[in-house]
Order: C-alpha cells, then sequence, then structure tokens
C-alpha cells in the first residue's frame, strides 16, 4: 500500500502511462521531489544526533536545486511526514500554503493513509519545514504569506539554541529580510536584525553574524542611510578567513557569498564617503570572487566600479563593457565613458538625460552628478596637450560652458586644474591666454616606477591570499585518511564546487 502511495505523487511529478508500473520500473524510475525530501529530512536529522553541521549545510545545497520543483502537494505532504498533523507548527506552516486543487487534495490524502510515518520532534526538522515553506512562498511571489511565515520562523527561531541549527538560521535571516523587501517593509525588521546579530554573538555564531550583517549594511543603504551603516560596519566584528580547517569545509560556500556581499556593501559606503581608491579595490574584488552564475550581482558590481574609476580618472577598458550577458545592462555607462573620455560637456549631458531612468535605478545617478568636473578637466587636458597657447575665451567655448560669465569661470577652472596638477600649464592673466608647457620624458620622472611597484604588490598580495586560502584536511599530521573518508570529503567537495557554479542569481 505504501509504494501505491508513493507512485501516486510520483505519477503527478512525472505524468506516466494510466496502467500500473511494473517493479522494475519503479526501481529504475527517479526519485520523486517528495522522495528527495525525505532523504533530506533524514540527512539533517543524522547530521543532528551526529552533531555534523556539515550534512545540514548539504541538506540546504540539496533543497537548493529542487526549489523550482517544489508545489503545494509535495509541500504539504513532507509537512504531513516530518510534523505531528495536528500539531500548532504544523497547523501554522500548512496555513500559509496556497489552496490546491481536488486532484492535488486526494494525491496528497491517498499518500497520507498509506504511508502512516514516525513523527520526528528535532528542532533542526522543525525550522527546516519553515524554511522550505518560506522558500515556497516566495517562489510563487505571495510575499504577504512569506511576510508572515518569516516573522512566525524567527520568532520560533530566538527559542532555540543549538549549533546545528546555525546554517539553517542563517538561510532563514536572509529569506526573512527578502520578504520584508518584496513588500517594501524593510524599515520595520531593522530593530528586530539588530537584536539578532547581537544574538548571534553572544553565541559565537560566526555564520549567523557575518549573514546578519550583510541584511543589516543592506537594509541602511536601501534607505541611503550612509553614515549609519558606516557606524555599524566600523563596530561590529569583521570578515575574516577561518582558521579552522574543518570550518572552511564546512561553511566555505556560506562565507564566501556572505565576504561577497560585504564587498560591495563596503564598495558603496566607500565611493559616498569620496574614498575612491578603497571603492574601487573592494568592488573589483566582490566582482572577482563573485560565483560565475550570480550574473546579476557581477553587473552590479561592474557598474559601481565604472563609474569610481572614472571619478579617480581613470578610462576603463572597452574589454569591461563587452563581457559576456553584460552587454546589453553595461550599455549605458560604456555611453557614459565615451563622454568622459573625449571630454565632451555637452555629450556627457544628453547621455545622462537619455538614460537618467536607468541611472535612478542603479542609484548611481548622484554619483554621474560628480562627474560633470571630470569631463571638463579631461577637454581642458586635451585643449592643453592639443594647444601650446589659447585664450580663455576659446577654452570656455570649447568646453561649452554656459554660464554667466564663461571666461571668468574658464580661468577658474583652469587655475584648478594647475594646482591640482592635472595640466602643465600657467594663466597669462594680462593677455587673458594659457600657455602650456613643452611635454618632458614621462620615463625621466617617477611615475613608470610608481606604476611597476603598484603591479608588484598586487601580485604579491595575491600570492598571499592564495596561501591562505589553501585547505589541508583537519589533523593529517595525527592520523592517515581512510579511503571512505577521501572518497566522502571528495564528493563534499564536488557538491560544492557544483553549487557555486550552479547558485541562482537571486541568492544576491
Amino acid at each position: 500500500m505504501a509504494t501505491a502511495g508513493t507512485e501516486d505523487v510520483e505519477m503527478k511529478e512525472l505524468p506516466a502511462p494510466a496502467a500500473a508500473p511494473s517493479n522494475s520500473a519503479v526501481t529504475s524510475s527517479p526519485p520523486s521531489v517528495l522522495q528527495n525530501l525525505k532523504e533530506i529530512a533524514s540527512l539533517i536529522e543524522s547530521g543532528a544526533y551526529a552533531r555534523e553541521v556539515r550534512r545540514i549545510a548539504r541538506a540546504i545545497r540539496l533543497t537548493m536545486a529542487l526549489r523550482r520543483k517544489l508545489k503545494t502537494s509535495v509541500v504539504s505532504a513532507f509537512l504531513n511526514f516530518v510534523l505531528t498533523p495536528g500539531s500548532e507548527p504544523h497547523a501554522r506552516l500548512c496555513s500559509y500554503l496556497p489552496k490546491e486543487d481536488d486532484h492535488e487534495m486526494e494525491v496528497d490524502t491517498a499518500s497520507s493513509v498509506v504511508q502512516a510515518p514516525v513523527k520526528h520532534s528535532l528542532p533542526e526538522l522543525e525550522i527546516y519545514s519553515h524554511l522550505l515553506v518560506l522558500i515556497f512562498l516566495i517562489d510563487q511571489k505571495r510575499y504577504s504569506e512569506a511576510k508572515a511565515c518569516s516573522s512566525a520562523s524567527i520568532a520560533r527561531l530566538k527559542n532555540v539554541n543549538r549549533r546545528t541549527v546555525d546554517v539553517l538560521a542563517s538561510s532563514l535571516y536572509f529569506y526573512y529580510s527578502l520578504s520584508y523587501e518584496h513588500t517594501g517593509d524593510l524599515a520595520e525588521i531593522r530593530g528586530n536584525l539588530l537584536a539578532l546579530h547581537q544574538i548571534a554573538t553572544l553565541r559565537h555564531d560566526e555564520l549567523g553574524q557575518e549573514t546578519l550583517l550583510n541584511l543589516l549594511l543592506r537594509n541602511y543603504l536601501h534607505y541611503n542611510l550612509y553614515d549609519q551603516a558606516e557606524k555599524l560596519r566600523s563596530k561590529a566584528p569583521r570578515f575574516e578567513a577561518h582558521s579552522n580547517q574543518q570550518a572552511i569545509l564546512l561553511h566555505v560556500l556560506q562565507h564566501h557569498v556572505a565576504f561577497c556581499r560585504y564587498l560591495f556593501y563596503l564598495g558603496k559606503i566607500r565611493t559616498i564617503q569620496l574614498e575612491y581608491t578603497d571603492a574601487k579595490e573592494s568592488l573589483h574584488q566582490a566582482a572577482r570572487k563573485a560565483p560565475v552564475a550570480a550574473l546579476g550581482f557581477r553587473i552590479q558590481c561592474t557598474k559601481w566600479a565604472v563609474i569610481v574609476r572614472l571619478l579617480l580618472g581613470e578610462i576603463p577598458e572597452r574589454t569591461v563593457f563587452m563581457q559576456k550577458g553584460m552587454e546589453k545592462a553595461l550599455r549605458p555607462y560604456f555611453e557614459l565613458t565615451n563622454a568622459v573620455r573625449i571630454g565632451d560637456l555637452e555629450l556627457f549631458k544628453s547621455v545622462a538625460e537619455k538614460f537618467s531612468a536607468t541611472f535612478s535605478m542603479d542609484r548611481t545617478h548622484n554619483l554621474i552628478v560628480r562627474l560633470r568636473h571630470n569631463v571638463i578637466r579631461t577637454g581642458l587636458r586635451n585643449i592643453s596637450i592639443s594647444y601650446s597657447r589659447i585664450s580663455l575665451a576659446d577654452i570656455a567655448k570649447k568646453l561649452r560652458l554656459d554660464t554667466e560669465n564663461p571666461v571668468a569661470d574658464a580661468e577658474s577652472i583652469v587655475s584648478k586644474a594647475i594646482r591640482d596638477g592635472a595640466i602643465d600649464a600657467t594663466i597669462d592673466h594680462k593677455n587673458g591666454w594659457m600657455v602650456s608647457k613643452e611635454t618632458g620624458d614621462i620615463y625621466s620622472t617617477n611615475e613608470p616606477q610608481m606604476a611597476f611597484n603598484s603591479r608588484i604588490a598586487f601580485c604579491l598580495n595575491m600570492h598571499n591570499e592564495a596561501v591562505r586560502a589553501l585547505r589541508f584536511p583537519p589533523n593529517s599530521h595525527k592520523e592517515k585518511e581512510s579511503a571512505e573518508k577521501r572518497r566522502e570529503r571528495q564528493q563534499q567537495e564536488q557538491e560544492l564546487a557544483k553549487h557555486i557554479a550552479e547558485e541562482d542569481d537571486d541568492e544576491f
């Protein structure tokens, strides 16, 4: 009877012929989504009893691979399997699920009658059930139900203090914030996130601290509260590489993703605070460390990095805008870069007006306003190279300064550029001229030495990071690794690599 009930669920997921399949066909057919969820529950149960966090982390990775296949009937059947029907958690979670049609309800009723599963009371399984329902509701775009479910899940999570729950809790924190962001109520949970961060700190939950710090930074930046975000970041524990080799094997993916987000938020904060050099480094690291599949995240990092480089007076290479899958999204920034490179103020204004909606959506409009001075300075640099002597009136005309007194403004701009070292020239105030000095040999200056030194420092820094990131089997100097443990470790590493490659873009 139990086999027949299982076959009904499988027929719902993968339509089969009307005739009942033979035992050999059942054996050869792939497991259903419900069966995979039951195996994940067993994995969590064994990890909870053995206190092995790696098994629970593996269960989350397997769940992310199944999230697109979830249906109401499957989630409901899984809740009947892991929770006691009629209990308070079961009734609460089932109330968030959307209503099923008659056929799906008949399938669930039949399967629940014949299965008669053994009920569990582990907190890990209860928290996982909350996480599964929350992910399903967000994927179904039922954000109001997801908001209520996430609030109930966090309330339940506060009463659980087990290290095996930390990995589940970090994912639950992320989707808790995401559900409120979709409903436009992100400011409501700021105090709760701060309280959760304090709890995670007191419990020495490093993964929870990293996740909640990112969520708080995202919360502040969503409302342009950059000063508060910097105060929190400066006082919160810093992101550091795990020294424990076993912790690296268990949390390498979660820490990697959290660190990428942290670098992106740090780059945005540094940009607003006019610390462009540090912002450039953070944004480039975030884009370089991000998974290949996280295209949207890498596009956002590239957009901000392009603006920062322009503010620094650099011109990004054309290859930056021609990366695979990014050409269309980076087209406005390519035209903006071209206007800055030429130094044409009119072209810059037209590009800014043409793509004003895109820049406002990306929250880079205020930064682009800062670029006006860079455009003028670039145009002035081109003029100083082309002319050995030129009147200030002609400079104002070439720069297209549309002010009340363009000659006086041109004189002020030239004076400031000379003082800052942008151009090598002098002003003849009597005749109203700008006299450019002859261009000397750049190799007679210290500029090549400085460029060479920066490249060497970059290579050495990359080498040091690679050495620090080396991983070794735990206790390899004490005991030899058995063949079974080696196979299990290699399987875990392969799953981590596969999950990084297949990670969905909405995780960022």
